[in-house]
């Protein structure tokens, strides 16, 4: 399993990399690239279709340890005073969750669909404003004609709401379609304290119940990720030299001991499920009690295959409002599993079309893992030996649920009998930290992981695990909440400064 495949791999860098340890404390090499979020050409340009990350783990809220959550999150980069134009979900895409139960590498047992449609409505409607969103709440000087802040979803306090997203989730089992919800009110953009005043209240209504004990979640958050993306991507050109991690600044501590968090600034767009154990488990039973408890699982996005855009003088369509017809089968065009696949694995020229086949036919692909190109990066800029070849603990590690399976498939996979830990006492560097964390990624994946170190850490090989190599962003600036949908709290668009968080001492 993942969890075991990440021990293998620490214990064959130890065993083999011993030799190399004093080369690197002398050369000091660089932490490695990681996620921008807009990781393949043609994804990057159609944000609401680019899943910027997936999330899958046992749930950490107290009382609700039972239930396994999935995030996805969408619209990388979401500028948060991007008026008058907030982010939206596409009623174009079919946004899914999908889980293997049975091991078999096709992620086919279970899915979830959800798709959203747009309306017009409220003061915007009648008036015909040039803005989505409108009210007067907490404001200096006041407004001279009172407007009511939007307080509400629906219903009084909602009139403000002019660009309102309903949604329907659909659950599919054997073959069986069921439709969970329709309906549902997705929680707009963190505009401003006069016109969405109290929006940790406004988006705690956007937390739905479903049957079967279900607990559903569409809206605006704060990026969860955390990079220094900045100097990342200025050809790994960091903020210290040599980017050595002490002790301390390796620590679970909630510093960023000497990096930027340029992306926990921005917003996204996410979708969050909560679903018993029971209802993903092949056998039907709880994470305690399932005699198969590990499961794997991917979110992707599709569209339609037929686009055809609409004459804007003809008035014989149907639907006046609409710009384009749909039509035909969907076609996958972008999937997401383990995080930092495509960004740091798959070469430029694959990236594309590795988003648009299923997980199960990774093999294709199977160079990427044995040959990494990160690796083979780290060495030739910084001139540290690192693993460029012959990679079969990645194989093992992020496309097989055991080190002897035959068929290979990129999936997130977590062990349903690890218990989750609390919030609290979660470790960033989860199997890599002192004491280790199980119930974090490659055990599944919780938004507190910190993906890019340990990513970097174990596909540079032993000279990057010894050195402790990092961005130097061991947290982001928006705290995280031990409860569903996890997510923090969206960045207001009043108040965006465009300013970087300072770095750490």
């Amino acid at each position: 399993m993942a969890q075991n495949g990440i021990r293998i791999s620490l214990t064959l860098f130890a065993t083999t990399g011993f030799a190399l340890l004093a080369l690197t404390l002398v050369l000091g090499p660089k932490p490695a690239a990681a996620a921008s979020h807009r990781e393949a050409p043609r994804i990057s340009l159609d944000p609401p279709a680019d899943i910027t990350d997936f999330f899958l783990f046992r749930s950490y809220e107290p009382a609700r340890q039972d239930k396994v959550i999935l995030i996805m999150n969408v619209f990388p980069g979401g500028e948060p005073a991007s008026g008058p134009n907030y982010f939206t979900f596409d009623p174009n895409v079919l946004y899914a969750f999908h889980i293997d139960n049975d091991r078999d590498g096709k992620a086919e047992d279970v899915s979830f669909e959800f798709r959203f449609r747009t309306e017009i409505r409220g003061l915007v409607n009648q008036f015909n404003l040039f803005v989505s969103y409108v009210g007067c709440g907490v404001r200096a000087p006041p407004c001279a004609t009172p407007l009511p802040p939007i307080t509400s979803l629906d219903g009084p306090g909602s009139e403000g709401l002019g660009l309102r997203q309903r949604y329907s989730v659909i659950m599919v089992r054997g073959g069986h379609r069921q439709k969970l919800a329709e309906g549902l009110i997705a929680v707009p953009s963190n505009v401003g304290p006069s016109t969405t005043p109290g929006y940790d209240a406004l988006a705690a209504q956007g937390v739905y119940k479903l049957p079967n004990d279900i607990r559903v979640f569409a809206g605006q958050r704060g990026d969860p990720f955390y990079i220094d993306l900045g100097a990342t991507f200025d050809t790994l050109n960091f903020r210290r030299n040599p980017p050595l991690l002490t002790p301390a600044e390796d620590s679970n501590d909630d510093v960023n001991p000497f990096g930027i968090d340029t992306i926990g600034s921005s917003n996204v767009q996410t979708i969050a499920l909560e679903v018993p154990a029971s209802l993903l488990t092949v056998d039907r039973k709880g994470a305690s009690e399932t005699g198969q408890p590990k499961l794997g699982a991917y979110a992707s996005t599709s569209r339609r295959k037929v686009t055809v855009l609409r004459d804007p003088m003809r008035n014989d369509e149907e639907d006046e409002d609409e710009v384009s017809k749909n039509a035909g089968p969907w076609v996958q065009i972008q999937r997401l599993a383990n995080p930092l696949v495509n960004e740091a694995i798959i070469g430029t020229d694959d990236k594309d079309r590795w988003n648009a086949t299923e997980p199960e036919e990774e093999r294709q692909f199977l160079d990427y893992y044995l040959n990494p190109r990160l690796a083979l990066a780290l060495q030739l800029v910084f001139g540290v030996p690192a693993a460029t070849s012959g990679r079969q603990d990645l194989v093992d590690l992020l496309l097989k649920y055991e080190p002897g399976d035959k068929r290979l498939s990129e999936l997130l996979r977590v062990d349903l009998r690890t218990p989750p830990t609390p919030l609290a006492a979660q470790r960033r560097m989860t199997a890599l930290a002192t004491p280790p964390d199980p119930a974090g990624w490659p055990n599944g994946r919780r938004p507190r992981d910190d993906v890019t170190d340990i990513a970097v850490r174990v596909v540079g090989g032993p000279n990057y695990v010894a050195a402790r190599a990092g961005d130097g962003v061991n947290k982001n600036f928006r705290p995280l909440t031990a409860t569903f949908p996890f997510l923090a709290t969206p960045q207001v668009g009043r108040d965006r400064v465009h300013q970087n968080p300072p770095a750490g001492p």
